[in-house]
C-alpha cells in the first residue's frame, strides 16, 4: 500500500493511505455514471475536504458487490452549506431534506447525498474521520473513502424495518478487522458501547470460527461493563432509545406508553 499526497482539496489533512478497491458496486442506473462522475470531479475542484461512504467503501473493504442508486458524500457540518452551494451555482438542483443532517444534490432524477452526521445526532463528521481515510480511484478520479472504523460505526444505528445494515458491519469486521482502530471505535461509540456489543455478539455468532478478529481486550472491557450494569437497579426515568434506530418504530413508545425520547421528560418508573 503506497501512500501519495492526493489532489483532492484536503490540504489541511495528511497524505492517505492508496488502496486497490476489493470490489465497486454496480450502478442501478447505468446511465447515471457520467453524472457522478462530473460531480466528483466538482468536489475536489472545490477544495474542500470530503468522503466517499456507503456502497463504495463497503465494496472498496470487503469485496461485496451491490446495485445503488446513489452516492454518499460525507462532509463537515461547516462546508455543508458550501457544497450545496457550489453545486447550486453550476445549475444543479438542490434539495436540504433535514437540515440536522441531510442535503441532497440533483441532476434530473439522479442525485448524491450530502451528509455530515447521523440522523440520530451521533455521528458527526470531524478531523479523525478524514486523517483515518484512504483513497482509491471512482469514475478515474481519485476519491477519499471513510476508513474502516468510521464505516463500521456509520452503520451501527442503521436499524430500521426496511433498512438494517448490521450485516455490512459484520462484513466490513470480517475483511477489515486488521486496519480497524479498535480503541477509536469504543471511543466513538463510548456512551452507546452496547450497541458495540450488540454488533460484536452478532459477529460472534454469524462467525464463530472467527471470533478471534475481535479483540480479546474489547470484549472484556465491553462485557465488564455489562457486569457492572448487572448490579445496578433499573433507572427512574422511562427512556426509549429506540427512536435512535427508528423514529417510525418506536413511535408508540413515546406518544402512547410515556417513554422519554432520545431527549426530553417521560413518566417515572415509581409513579
Amino acid at each position: 500500500m503506497a501512500v501519495h499526497e492526493p489532489t483532492l482539496g484536503a490540504s489541511a489533512h495528511p497524505a492517505v493511505p492508496i488502496m486497490d478497491a476489493k470490489a465497486e458496486p454496480t450502478l442501478k442506473h447505468p446511465e447515471s455514471e457520467a453524472f457522478y462522475a462530473e460531480a466528483l470531479q466538482e468536489l475536489n475542484k472545490l477544495g474542500l475536504p470530503f468522503l466517499l461512504a456507503g456502497t463504495y467503501a463497503l465494496s472498496a473493504y470487503t469485496g461485496i458487490t451491490r446495485p445503488t442508486k446513489d452516492l454518499d458524500i460525507f462532509c463537515k457540518a461547516g462546508d455543508y452549506t458550501r457544497v450545496l452551494s457550489h453545486f447550486k451555482n453550476l445549475g444543479y438542483s438542490i434539495e436540504i431534506e433535514d437540515d440536522r443532517w441531510l442535503g441532497k444534490v440533483f441532476k434530473g432524477r439522479y442525485f448524491f447525498d450530502v451528509i455530515f452526521a447521523s440522523s440520530n445526532g451521533t455521528m458527526p463528521i470531524g478531523d479523525r474521520w478524514f486523517e483515518n481515510a484512504r483513497q482509491i480511484e471512482v469514475f478515474g478520479t481519485p476519491v477519499r473513502i471513510v476508513g474502516p472504523t468510521e464505516l463500521v460505526w456509520s452503520k451501527c444505528f442503521i436499524q430500521l424495518r426496511h433498512r438494517y445494515d448490521g450485516a455490512d458491519v459484520a462484513h466490513t469486521i470480517l475483511k477489515a478487522h486488521d486496519q480497524i482502530d479498535w480503541q477509536g471505535l469504543l471511543a466513538y461509540m463510548e456512551v452507546h458501547w452496547e450497541v458495540l456489543l450488540m454488533h460484536l455478539l452478532n459477529f460472534r455468532w454469524i462467525y464463530p470460527s472467527e471470533r478471534d478478529k475481535v479483540p480479546r481486550w474489547v470484549m472484556d472491557e465491553l462485557l465488564d461493563r455489562l457486569s457492572k450494569q448487572l448490579d445496578l437497579p433499573p433507572p427512574q426515568m422511562k427512556v426509549c432509545r429506540g427512536r435512535m434506530f427508528s423514529r417510525v418504530d418506536y413511535e408508540i413508545d413515546v406518544k402512547q406508553w410515556g417513554f422519554a425520547d432520545v431527549g426530553g421528560e417521560g413518566e417515572w418508573r415509581n409513579e
